[in-house]
């Protein structure tokens, strides 16, 4: 029996090759987005993530067409930099109204098929920011680090249920992530130039980094397995930080993070 597979966010960049690959390992693919772009082979409803009426109305025609939901890759996000006292209250807001409460709309929406028929797997996209937070993109970081927090508490509560969660955090993708950032350089001139010169090293960083392609697999391989690890970092450099995260006192961890993002 093919597995039915929900990517949110997958009209473009990880999604989209998520989506992509999911597809290519035999399950039935349906990625929910504001635009329809969806890879051939897999099934776009739109949806806005931060509407939660329109997410279960998206599930609950999954449940009507193919009766199962097997996977939920929680993917829809999009990132704001700046400097954390001149960022517009808004600004914030919305950015965890996305990457935090759409990715809660999806996933209430689900768990109830997923608990009636004793199984399911949901994947949350969260950053190596989460564990390691990056200055001029603070709400960013803070949006990932609580998904982080949501699917630990959430993995203890659904376990019962046949139910597994993760999350992956990824580090620099080439994709469209960089292109769409909400970037303000409001304030540059107090904070000595720092707010742009931290941005440059990101979108540097980011442009230079791996495929979305790459991505898009690795978050389908964790997507098919029942179980894993509930955090698992995407890339070697990046599984490195992690454990380097945890294991280095707080105070140098961050000291390092600030080199790199706050000189």
């Amino acid at each position: 029996m093919k597995k039915v597979a929900i990517v949110t966010g997958g009209s473009g960049g990880i999604g989209r090759c998520t989506a992509a690959a999911l597809r290519d390992a035999g399950c039935t693919v349906y990625e929910l987005s504001r635009h329809e772009k969806a890879a051939e082979g897999v099934t776009h409803l739109s949806a806005d993530m931060t509407d939660e009426a329109q997410v279960r109305a998206a599930v609950d025609t999954v449940l009507q067409r193919e009766g199962r939901i097997d996977i939920l890759v929680n993917n829809a996000g999009f990132g704001i930099s700046g400097a954390a006292e001149l960022t517009k209250s808004e600004d914030a807001h919305a950015q965890l109204e996305l990457n935090l409460y759409g990715m809660d709309n999806a996933t209430r929406a689900v768990l109830p098929a997923m608990r009636r028929q004793g199984s399911g797997r949901i994947v949350c996209m969260s950053s190596i920011a989460g564990i390691l937070p990056i200055p001029f993109q603070l709400w960013y970081s803070v949006s990932k680090a609580a998904i982080n927090a949501y699917v630990l508490a959430l993995q203890n509560e659904v376990r019962p249920f046949g139910i597994t969660v993760c999350a992956v955090m990824p580090g620099d993708i080439a994709s469209g992530f960089t292109d769409a950032r909400k970037k303000s350089a409001d304030g540059d001139d107090i904070y000595a130039g720092r707010i742009e010169r931290s941005v440059a090293v990101m979108e540097k960083d980011e442009r230079g980094g791996m495929s979305p392609a790459y991505a898009g697999a690795y978050v389908a391989k964790m997507a098919l397995k029942e179980h894993s690890k509930p955090l698992v970092a995407l890339g070697t450099a990046y599984k490195g930080a992690a454990v380097l995260a945890k294991l280095l006192p707080r105070r140098f961890s961050n000291w390092i993070v600030g080199l790199i993002y706050a000189k």
